[in-house]
């Protein structure tokens, strides 16, 4: 068993995945499970997927993915963007692509804060004008 893994970090809102990559046969694993298990939506299965779909890598390496935090959704795009910066710490070559396809920008969108006085970010209370 080779020990060689390339390591990158991918998070999205509160969502954070660790991911390690190696040479191998196509296996993917997110906390020692099938990705089919662990994400039972195709919407997040093909959001796993898409780095390495991009990267013509599909079937080549072996991805172990450590996800924590957050929902499914942003746990899925933490994990494309840290197989994405696994690939380029593995073949810094393939930095063009991934950037093209836009796999190493973070999305720094987070949830709003609720402020006081309020019922929510945004929401106020209902006016009466009498």
């Amino acid at each position: 068993m080779q020990d060689s893994y390339f390591w990158g970090t991918g998070r999205r809102k509160t969502a954070l995945a660790r991911v390690r990559v190696r040479p191998g046969n196509g296996e993917l694993k997110i906390n020692n499970r099938a990705v089919e298990d662990y994400f039972p939506r195709l919407v997040w299965q093909s959001n796993v997927w898409q780095s390495l779909k991009t990267a013509s890598l599909e079937g080549k390496v072996d991805v172990y993915i450590r996800a924590t935090g957050g929902g499914l959704t942003g746990q899925a795009g933490a994990a494309k963007m840290g197989i994405a910066r696994a690939l380029i710490k593995m073949n810094p070559d393939l930095r063009p692509v991934l950037k093209k396809e836009g796999l190493l920008t973070r999305d720094s969108r987070m949830v709003e804060r609720k402020k006081f006085g309020q019922k929510g970010a945004r929401g106020k209370r209902q006016f009466s004008k009498r």
